[in-house]
């Protein structure tokens, strides 16, 4: 199995993962597709240079895809590790979105769990 480490800085983003994540639609999905029901939070990451030029290799890759409800957008999911620590990528499909921000979900809070906070360089496993 092919993967990616993603690397970068931990920055508070604007909730709208928050938003997303608690959608009924989307947790049943998460936990259908990956196994856990997500925290309603991400945690958000702005990738090196690097890692945003890595993060390129996930359009192409196969995914687990969040089919949305009318009037919402669709997503790519990844399975990933923060450490040992099981987490999932979430990848909006947004025209605008930025390519140096990476959301991570999980089944905890992983600012908690990791002890993170805004500033904190993390690198995420990804398993293509």
């Amino acid at each position: 199995m092919k993967k990616i480490k993603l690397s970068g800085t931990v920055f508070s983003g604007g909730g709208e993962g928050k938003k997303f994540l608690t959608l009924r639609w989307v947790k049943q999905q998460i936990k259908q597709k990956l196994g856990f029901a997500p925290y309603p939070g991400t945690l958000n990451i702005k990738l090196t240079e690097e890692s945003a030029k890595r993060k390129k290799l996930l359009e192409k890759a196969t995914s687990m895809k969040i089919c949305p409800a009318d009037g919402y957008c669709t997503g790519a999911l990844f399975k990933a590790f923060i450490g040992t620590l099981e987490c999932a990528i979430v990848l909006p499909n947004v025209a605008d979105y930025p390519k140096d921000v990476l959301e991570v979900t999980a089944a905890v809070n992983l600012r908690k769990m990791l002890q993170l906070e805004d500033g904190n360089k993390v690198t995420v496993t990804v398993n293509l």
